[in-house]
């Protein structure tokens, strides 16, 4: 008999138990599809890592009372952090003076601006910041002028918009000189912000930028903690910059030698850093689950294979009375295992990568086929199909051909 033959009937066999298959398939293709979908959408989040964490700028760092990603909520650990005050953060862009450039921030998230009869939806961050915020921050001023300190230290009403809120407001008209609405207080838009794009799903376009003395008058300094953007000077500068910060502002907030920071520095490498630690979480709970499931998968492959070792008993004996030598019965039943694993892996992998990709599409990233990963996957159930299926091929192949054609 011929090895093709042999794949052929392998095949038979299985196309004959439909729906017995199927479940079998279905249970290794969630296994698969678990790890490939988890790690199709860190690949893609990591092949735009670069441009996707492009909330600062280049050789830049910010300092906050909360880390960037808190998963303890506002009632965590860091709630009990003072607020760094404006005074504080005024006094720290005083002391660093020349050494870098400082911009001052704080925000209110769903705010809403309206122009004449135009208004935006009430998800707008309205900012209030110094000159040094928009380039700290890695924006660019596509039209007016930015923010000066004229501006700030006479709390100005005036204000710059993001691209999404200026095509909102003024879709046919040029925004510039018009005065827009926000929260009942009204102000003169000096500039354009260009358009910056996402960062992970999130718009960073969608924002009005008015003085920070000014947003402080409206708003209030209690239960307010500013943010202070620094930017060193050159790539080969920022290390000095960071540890020469972080001196000044333990002095400003009064720390003595042996207490910890009750701030936070964040950095374009802090943010990469966090991000791979969530990957490796993720990713080690997905091979968890996968394992699980494969491994039961796994069993499922043996159980199936036994019970039609079981049921075709009588053919095995024919075969092996017409000739069908051992490594024949042994092959075949064997090549439907692993059919079993691979057509349940291969969808599993197909079905990883469209919902991957997918997740990655929304997030607005780049969207990646994860060849390695995609290969150890099918490595893995060849080896399922082998491992599991060996027994039941061996049963099969070690049957005595004449107590088989007695069975009924």
């Amino acid at each position: 008999m011929s090895w093709l033959e042999t794949l052929r009937l392998a095949f038979a066999a299985l196309k004959s138990n439909k729906l017995r298959s199927a479940l079998t398939m279905l249970g290794i293709a969630v296994g698969v599809f678990s790890v490939i979908g988890v790690m199709t959408v860190i690949s893609g989040l990591r092949s735009n890592i670069e441009s996707g964490l492009n909330v600062l700028g280049s050789n830049s760092f910010v300092f906050s009372k909360y880390p960037n990603l808190n998963f303890s909520g506002p009632r965590g650990e860091f709630a009990n952090r003072p607020d760094i005050t404006y005074a504080e953060a005024s006094r720290f862009k005083a002391l660093l003076g020349d050494e870098a450039d400082t911009g001052l921030a704080v925000r209110r998230r769903g705010r809403r601006a309206s122009y004449l009869d135009r208004q935006t939806n009430p998800n707008i961050l309205l900012y209030g910041a110094d000159e040094n915020f928009a380039t700290g921050r890695n924006y660019e001023v596509g039209g007016g002028r930015n923010l000066g300190s004229g501006d700030v230290e006479l709390g100005r009403p005036i204000c710059l918009i993001g691209d999404d809120v200026a095509k909102r407001l003024f879709p046919n008209e040029e925004p510039l000189g018009h005065v827009i609405r926000v929260d009942g207080q009204s102000f003169t838009i000096i500039g354009i912000l260009a358009p910056k794009g996402s960062s992970f799903g999130q718009g960073q376009d969608n924002l009005v930028l008015i003085p920070i003395t000014r947003w402080l008058q409206i708003y209030g300094g209690n239960i307010r903690s500013v943010g202070i953007n620094v930017q060193a000077r050159s790539q080969a500068e920022l290390a000095a910059t960071q540890d020469r910060a972080i001196g000044i502002m333990r002095l400003v907030r009064g720390l003595e030698p042996e207490d910890v920071n009750n701030f936070e520095m964040v950095s374009n490498d802090s943010l990469i850093e966090a991000f791979n630690k969530i990957a490796g979480v993720v990713a080690v709970g997905a091979f968890v689950i996968s394992a699980i499931a494969l491994l039961a998968s796994g069993v499922g492959v043996m159980n199936i294979m036994l019970v039609s070792v079981t049921e075709r008993t009588k053919e095995i004996g024919i075969r092996k009375s017409i000739g069908a030598k051992k490594q024949h019965i042994l092959a075949q039943f064997l090549i439907e295992a692993v059919a079993l694993s691979l057509l349940g892996g291969l969808t599993g992998v197909l079905a990883g990568i469209i919902g991957g990709n997918l997740v990655a599409h929304y997030l607005k990233t780049a969207m990646v086929f994860p060849w390695g990963w995609a290969t150890a996957g099918m490595g893995v159930c060849s080896v399922i199909g082998v491992g599991f299926g060996l027994y039941p091929a061996w049963k099969a192949a070690s049957l005595d051909p004449i107590e088989a054609l007695r069975y009924e």
